[in-house]
């Protein structure tokens, strides 16, 4: 016995099938010029003190921003000035796109580092570059969560205060995403053509999470544009 109609509807039925597939292929692009370490790290997540206007701040704040995260003290002689400069420099060659970018420049010396004398510090940057001041259980969750080693051992006993923390820049996506580390900006004439062409390219991209987070933000129910 013919079935008619048979092959238009299996056809049908299969180019429907193959659309979810289609949609989760990887987009082919070239390869980041830093270190890329997507779905390595969690996604962008504390809860701060913002030095410029002693306001509590999390994550959310910043969703839709390409955030540049980076930990130090504004005591710091040299490897933090160094690489807040770079970054400064950075964001200059981008001047269209430079509002899209906040660097947050996390103490880990709350201690000294008061919410005045780290906004008068941030200042002397970018204007995207943000000063933030956690508790020491804040500030501890977020290292961590970032794997970030850091250490202050105050003066005493003829010892010198001395703070040590990493020099990497985790940098995150619209959505909060960790997607790239920045490294050797802590040394002065640094190279930076090939970090300045990868936060440009973070920035024009479309979204992190394709056609879906999309169409979440259509359907209003995501906030990464917020």
């Amino acid at each position: 016995m013919k079935m008619l109609g048979t092959k238009p509807y299996f056809g049908l039925i299969t180019i429907l099938l193959a659309i979810p597939a289609l949609l989760f292929v990887p987009r082919t692009t070239s390869a980041w010029n830093s270190a890329a370490i997507d779905g390595g790290l969690p996604t962008l997540q504390f809860t701060m003190t913002r030095a410029s206007d002693a306001r509590t701040v999390t994550a959310t704040d910043y969703r839709g921003k390409i955030v540049l995260l980076y930990f130090g003290y504004t005591f710091c002689p040299d490897v933090c000035p160094t690489t807040l400069v770079n970054l400064s420099q950075m964001l200059k060659v981008l001047p269209a796109d430079a509002d899209d970018v906040r660097v947050l420049f996390v103490t880990v010396d709350p201690d000294r580092d008061t919410l005045s004398a780290l906004a008068r510090y941030t200042e002397s940057f970018a204007p995207q570059v943000v000063g933030l001041r956690g508790t020491p259980d804040q500030l501890a969750a977020l290292a961590k969560r970032y794997r970030v080693a850091y250490s202050v051992q105050p003066a005493g006993h003829g010892r010198d205060y001395e703070v040590t923390h990493g020099s990497a820049v985790y940098v995150f996506d619209r959505n909060g995403a960790a997607r790239l580390l920045f490294t050797g900006l802590s040394t002065a004439g640094a190279g930076l053509t090939g970090m300045i062409e990868d936060l440009r390219k973070m920035i024009t991209a479309t979204g992190s999470r394709s056609w879906w987070t999309r169409m979440l933000q259509f359907m209003g129910l995501s906030n990464a544009d917020a």
